[in-house]
This record gives structure tokens, C-alpha cells and sequence, in this order.
């Protein structure tokens, strides 16, 4: 049997960064040596496995874990310490919310020789709820976003009590999202544990948040690598 750590339960604070933009040396060293407990590796578009060993090796003297986001089975790089898939709970299309999971675990069984010799224990599934209508991930999966509080904590339910998935994650991607959402999925889950995204570029949406989450904070490293760190509690 394989055995199973949850080492992103004890996580307060993960940076994501998108291999399709401009990863310049000042954000990496900001990033390994701000004090975020991982780095989540993944984007929605333009991304190639070129894009991703690069990245990847941009990071090699990370002593902090690194996770790859799946975003195409073609780009994979396995050197990376996690694979976090996402499956997408409110997408209305099938391959989102599993089709593309599939195909994904047929093609390592090529790579691995088999399913049984595939590296499940660094494979985590992320059951995303998707809640800003205008983010790139919300179109492209086809998410139901206009959703009651109730119908948030259901999808999240789901996700938790029948498909025991090791996280939910609550994603606004580039917009503030309401904490009052976010508490009430965390008030409501008893397997999973719970990743907030979106719109977090101050310490102060960072402890809001933080209180119900494990808090993914990516747009601001771009745009202002003082307030990233300020995100860092």
C-alpha cells in the first residue's frame, strides 16, 4: 500500500508562478528567500514542457517543495517533488472534471511501465470551485460561477465527502474573493484541507484569508515584489 504524507496541511503560505511569464532572477530570489512554505508551478495558457524545465531549473537550489500544476499531459516534468491536479468541480465539461485526468494517468502509465508503478504518492488532487466569471481558468473550463454560498459549500462537500479529495480549493484568480464564502466552506469540510486563491497583494487580505486557508498568492509577485512579501506572515 502506498503510504501518504500531507505535508500542505501545515502550509500557511504557497507562491504560484506561471512558467508563460517573465520569471526574472530578482522574483526568484524574492520567492526562495521571502519564506513561503512551497511553490506551485502552473499556469492556464501558453504553457510548454520548455516553459516548465525551465522554470524548473530556475528553482534548483529551492529547499522548499515544488509542485507542478498539470495544465497538458505533454507538459510534465517529472523532477518535480508533487504533481497538484486540478479537476474542476463546477466545470460543465466532462474533460475538466475528469476526462482530462484520464487521459493524463494513460499516459504515465507509458511512461511508468504501468499503473501500479506510476508515483502515486506525489500525485494530490486540487478540487477547484472557480468563482471569478472573468478569470482565464473560469473560461476556459466553462465554470458555473453565479453560485449561492450554499451551493459553493455543496460543490465543496462533494468534493470532500464523496470524492475525499486531499484539497479543496476556493480560486477567484485575480480578484478578491469574499471571506465569508471562504469560511463557510472551511466550517463544512472534514477531509479535505482548504487553498484560498485570488487577489491576495497585501498583508492585510493575507491575514484574512489565512484564517480560513492555506493562502496561494501568484499576480503580485509580478507586479510588485514589496507587497508579495508583505503577504508572507
Amino acid at each position: 500500500m502506498v503510504s501518504f504524507t500531507t505535508p500542505w496541511r501545515n502550509w500557511k503560505h504557497v507562491t504560484k508562478l506561471d512558467p508563460d511569464k517573465n520569471n526574472s532572477q530578482d522574483i526568484i530570489k524574492a520567492v526562495l528567500e521571502g519564506g513561503t512554505d512551497a511553490i506551485l508551478v502552473g499556469g492556464t495558457q501558453g504553457i510548454t514542457l520548455e516553459k516548465v524545465k525551465d522554470l524548473r531549473a530556475k528553482l534548483k537550489w529551492s529547499k522548499i517543495p515544488l509542485l507542478l500544476e498539470p495544465s497538458k499531459a505533454e507538459a510534465v516534468d517529472l523532477s518535480y517533488d508533487y504533481f497538484f491536479v486540478p479537476l474542476v468541480v463546477n466545470s460543465q465539461e466532462k474533460w475538466w472534471a475528469g476526462g482530462a485526468h484520464i487521459s493524463w494517468i494513460n499516459s504515465l502509465k507509458t511512461v511508468f511501465g504501468g499503473f501500479n508503478k506510476i508515483p502515486w504518492e506525489k500525485i494530490v488532487i486540487e478540487a477547484y470551485v472557480v468563482l471569478n466569471p472573468d478569470a482565464a481558468v473560469a473560461k476556459v473550463t466553462k465554470c458555473i460561477t453565479d453560485l449561492s454560498v450554499d451551493q459553493i459549500v455543496s460543490h465543496a462537500v462533494f468534493a470532500d465527502r464523496i470524492m475525499h479529495s486531499p484539497i479543496v480549493y476556493i480560486e477567484y484568480s485575480g480578484k478578491f474573493g469574499d471571506p465569508n464564502v471562504v469560511r463557510a466552506v472551511k466550517d463544512n469540510l472534514t477531509y479535505s484541507h482548504l487553498f484560498y486563491g485570488g487577489g491576495i497583494d497585501s498583508r492585510q487580505k493575507a491575514e484574512i484569508m489565512s484564517k480560513y486557508a492555506t493562502i496561494i498568492v501568484g499576480n503580485i509577485v509580478y507586479d510588485d515584489i514589496g507587497k508579495y512579501k508583505q503577504t508572507i506572515l
